[in-house]
């Protein structure tokens, strides 16, 4: 495979391989002939100066093995592409003048949740209120039919009482009253 040249890679993807390089620098350095002297003092000069060699090697061979995989996997992962949509999207926000930096995705979040959760509690008590009055007016309603059956009964022994009493003083010795006739 020919490449036409080096592929032009973003700020975050170069940050990203920069701070790999130098973890790795530092997890794998070399130390010096002196230090290394010191660690295999039992062995002859000669013996350490050919371990030292083989030891730069397989550090220097490591680096070399691990940034190759480093870099391997996060084309297999396709590293490059998701952070240079990051670097897309943040740029597009820093140029939007509506977005502001201090704003956190989850006090957004908290603050709608608490808003719709008061809406949520406020309709509640206003259809609580409303099934109340509706309560209210039914049994206002069930008194008010109640009342005028018993009126109406009412009514109706009144007539009889009535016409008992004057039956009663029309016929009743002889005696007859005319204001109990009504």
């Amino acid at each position: 495979m020919e490449e036409s040249g080096p592929a032009v890679i973003g700020s975050r993807q170069s940050d990203l391989n920069k701070s790999f390089k130098l973890a790795i620098r530092s997890l794998l350095t070399t130390c010096s002939k002196e230090e290394f002297g010191k660690a295999f003092d039992r062995f002859s000069s000669s013996e350490q100066n050919s371990l030292h060699r083989l030891f730069t090697q397989v550090i220097t061979s490591l680096h070399e093995n691990i940034e190759n995989e480093f870099e391997s996997l996060c084309l297999e992962t396709q590293v490059g592409a998701a952070l240079d949509t990051v670097e897309q999207f943040v740029e597009e926000q820093s140029l939007d003048p509506l977005f502001s930096e201090k704003t956190n995705v989850m006090d957004v979040v908290c603050d709608l949740t608490t808003a719709k959760k008061n809406e949520i509690c406020d309709l509640t008590c206003m259809l609580e209120r409303v099934e109340e009055q509706n309560r209210l007016l039914k049994a206002r309603l069930e008194l008010l039919k109640k009342g005028r059956q018993d009126f109406s009964g009412m009514t109706e022994v009144v007539e009889k009482l009535r016409s008992g009493i004057a039956y009663y003083g029309t016929y009743n010795n002889g005696f007859h009253d005319p204001e109990l006739m009504g």
